[in-house]
């Protein structure tokens, strides 16, 4: 088997894998495949349950609220049209799109590349969808819904006189958030490529490039073509990455600053009106002894994203400066921006079920602050300054820092 490299560009040949083994990019230390724990019968499984649980998630209640007698309860579909209602136009649509849309499309194109696999079909579009649900991974967070969900449920349980509860929705997303995260782990992308088409069984000689996409070795006279494999284009490198990625960064730092400092959301409760900020509800989480959800919030709100505005920021620099120096470190925290910053979206869609779960008249509610929607903007443009980066760039102003 021989497959290019995605971090390097390294042009690597291997023999096919065992059980339990790891394929490491010797360069960069990627590790280009592994069978720790992939099947694809269990993705596949994975996916259609997830699929046929997903409408029951968007449309059951996910919990139950009550205060002084009052009820309310909350559902995906309610919380997005409450916050539409409530002019939170990009609230509301980046959240139907992360949690509802995209959740469903990848499912759905994951079981159809799956389900012609195990059937010993081979449709000329698949390698197409399954391009498209391989890129769709970062952007559906039914899981990072599932931990939002968790989070805003256990510090909802402090209020006093509000007694809340897990609804049928609740359970059901609870099984779809799980299924969602074994079928990601037991995805085998490597194998799945492999049965869409051929890889050459060694490095082919003369000028040759890969795929970004899926790795197939080509010569470099198709780049700027269509790769036969997987339809993505065929770039040698992507020369505009490093100021796109630029862009992106700068714009998501200076959203930084509205993210953390104004609310996220404001409560009226009990004639008591308060509103929270990221720093305050780390506080209040580390006051009232939930230290766990205190350091979880923490990271997800505030140290990640700024973690990851400085790494794509290093690795930015690193390119223009055709710097040769720590290479194998900076292309680990590229790959590590561009699976982290979904994880950093928990805080605003706690957002989505918050709003309608706390609504109960003259005894209060709970609304909408712009820190939430800077917040899911900054990184919204910072997961998408992960995908537009080339790390290969950076190894290819150094060759001489291949031994690092």
């Amino acid at each position: 088997m021989a497959i290019a490299c995605p971090d390097c560009g390294a042009l690597l040949s291997f023999p096919p894998l065992p059980p339990h083994s790891t394929a490491i990019c010797l360069r960069c230390r990627t590790h280009v495949e592994t069978t720790i724990g992939r099947s694809v019968n269990v993705a596949l499984a994975c996916a259609v349950a997830a699929l046929v649980l997903l409408p029951l998630v968007d449309t059951l209640p996910l919990l139950q609220a009550e205060l002084l007698g009052q009820r309310s309860e909350s559902s995906v579909l309610t919380g997005v049209a409450q916050l539409w209602n409530h002019d939170w136009i990009v609230l509301a649509g980046l959240s139907f799109t992360f949690v509802i849309l995209l959740p469903a499309v990848r499912m759905g194109v994951l079981t159809l590349v799956l389900g012609a696999l195990r059937l010993g079909l081979h449709p000329p579009w698949l390698g197409r969808a399954f391009r498209w649900a391989v890129w769709l991974d970062r952007w559906a967070m039914l899981d990072v819904f599932l931990l939002a969900v968790a989070v805003g449920y256990y510090y909802l349980t402090t209020i006093e006189r509000l007694e809340v509860t897990i609804e049928s929705g609740g359970l059901v997303l609870v099984a779809a958030g799980l299924l969602t995260t074994l079928g990601r782990a037991a995805l085998d992308e490597r194998a799945i490529w492999r049965a869409i088409g051929d890889e050459p069984a060694g490095v082919p000689g003369g000028r040759s490039t890969g795929c970004e996409t899926c790795g197939l070795i080509q010569p470099t006279a198709r780049a700027g073509g269509l790769c036969p494999r997987c339809g993505a284009r065929i770039r040698l490198r992507k020369l505009e990455a490093p100021a796109v990625t630029a862009a992106l960064i700068c714009t998501s730092f200076i959203l930084l600053f509205p993210a953390n400092i104004l609310p996220m959301n404001s409560s009226d409760l009990l004639a008591e009106n308060l509103s929270y900020t990221n720093f305050g509800y780390v506080l209040q989480l580390w006051h009232l002894g939930l230290w766990p959800l205190s350091f979880l919030t923490f990271w997800t709100s505030i140290l990640n994203p700024a973690l990851m505005i400085a790494c794509l920021g290093w690795a930015v620099i690193s390119v223009w400066r055709r710097s040769p120096r720590r290479l194998v470190l900076k292309t680990r925290l590229a790959r590590m921006v561009s699976e982290a910053g979904r994880w950093s979206e928990t805080g605003p869609l706690t957002i989505v079920f918050f709003v309608p779960l706390i609504d109960f008249g003259h005894l209060g509610a709970e609304a909408a602050g712009w820190g939430a929607t800077a917040f899911i903007l900054m990184n919204l443009l910072t997961i998408a300054a992960s995908v537009t980066f080339d790390p290969r760039l950076m190894w290819d102003v150094a060759p001489e820092a291949a031994d690092e």
